[in-house]
Formats: C-alpha cells, structure tokens, sequence
C-alpha cells in the first residue's frame, strides 16, 4: 500500500473525509496530488501529509498554520519543523487551557441554574 498512489476517491475513504474537504485541502495547497487529465493520484508524500493535516486540526491547529509548519519541513527540514511544531502545540495547549477554563465555568453556571429551577418546581 505505501507505494500505491491512491485514487480521489480512495483517498477520501482511506481518512473518512468528504470529496469537497479534500478538495478544498487541495486548493489551500496543503495538498499537491499528481494530476493526469481531471485525475489525481495520492502518494506516500500526500497521504503522510493528510495524516499530519488530519492530527492538526484533531487538536484544534488552524489550516493556514499547518500549512505553513508543512512548508518548513520543505524548505528548512525536520528540525526546523519540529521546533516549530513545539512552538504551536505550547501555544495550543494555553489556548485549549483556556477553553477548558470557560467550558468549566460554563459547567458550573449550568448547574446553579438547574439547582436553582430543580428547586422553584420543588
């Protein structure tokens, strides 16, 4: 499988994504398929891509930042990638901390009112 290029529509099966996200990955150029008339071929580059791009937004990265982390790696290499993935994941982690903080407070308010109309009906 790794050396088999995947069709556009194998691809969408192989990461459970619509036809119009990969697509649009595509004309954001995250993604850079081989074409051959209206047809495109994934390889082993584009599908490690997917999966990276797939992660990303799996913890919340915004595209146009995984898109540039993925163009560091092609034009600084691994390392400059990977520090700069560090810079992302540590400014994520504050911001995901933060969400947490008003998810909880949200929890909490929530609660006070259901206690509150729990107790008005007795």
């Amino acid at each position: 499988m790794q050396d088999k290029e995947l069709t556009f529509k194998e691809m969408c099966a192989t990461f459970d994504v619509t036809p119009r996200t990969l697509r649009y990955y595509e004309y954001i150029e995250l993604l850079h398929p081989r074409r051959e008339g209206r047809s495109r071929f994934y390889g082993a580059r584009e599908r490690a891509r997917m999966t990276l791009i797939l992660r990303g937004r799996k913890v919340g990265f915004q595209l146009e930042d995984i898109r540039q982390w993925l163009l560091i790696y092609e034009n600084d290499g691994t390392e400059a990638q990977m520090r700069a993935f560090i810079d992302m994941a540590d400014r994520q982690m504050v911001e995901l901390t933060e969400q947490r903080k008003q998810i909880d407070e949200a929890m909490d308010e929530l609660q006070k009112l259901r206690r509150e109309s729990l107790r008005e009906i007795g």
